[in-house]
């Protein structure tokens, strides 16, 4: 299996364009930009009324991994909100109205530069409770929309799920079932 070679660039437009190159890992596009990075993955370009008409305007940019066409809702779209009534055979009710309206947009998933416009986050919650700063509502309701990050990289298994490795001789790795 070969690893995605993403672009770093300081915006999506800017990854298509004129990248200042490309890195798999975060401490490569570290290196490579000079200043961190944060992975991301951002919309770029016209909204298509149809995927068939965005794959033809985008032609060849979609060979590669990181470029993706995706179907979004338009700005000011709702949709309706269903709950599971289990009535004839169907978990869900069938759905009621127009579906909302929608758009297929060029994704680029790249190694975005850290700016003064677009800081990389917030820091974690766990760290700013440590600090015990009183917090406004703006920083508090952008500590709670973050996504969750692990504190350290996951260390993989040296043993397997059921395996385990007895007392007196922790050299060898015995099947637990």
């Amino acid at each position: 299996m070969t690893a995605i070679v993403y672009p770093v660039a300081g915006n999506a437009e800017q990854a298509l364009a004129r990248a200042m190159g490309h890195a798999t890992r975060e401490r490569e596009a570290t290196a490579l930009a000079g200043e961190p990075v944060v992975f991301t993955t951002d919309a770029t370009g016209p909204a298509f009324a149809t995927r068939a008409a965005a794959a033809a305007a985008y032609g060849g940019l979609l060979d590669e991994p990181w470029r993706r066409l995706v179907e979004q809702m338009l700005p000011g779209q709702t949709a309706a909100r269903a709950e599971p009534s289990f009535a004839d055979g169907r978990r869900w009710p069938l759905p009621k109205g127009e579906p909302p309206r929608t758009a297929w947009r060029l994704m680029v998933s790249y190694w975005r530069v850290a700016t003064a416009q677009r800081p990389i986050e917030t820091p974690q919650a766990r760290k700013a409770r440590r600090t015990r700063q009183p917090l406004d509502t703006a920083a508090l309701r952008a500590l709670t929309t973050q996504p969750l990050r692990p504190v350290e990289p996951q260390q993989p298994l040296d043993i397997g799920l059921f395996e385990v490795r007895p007392p007196d001789a922790p050299h060898i790795v015995m099947p637990d079932e």
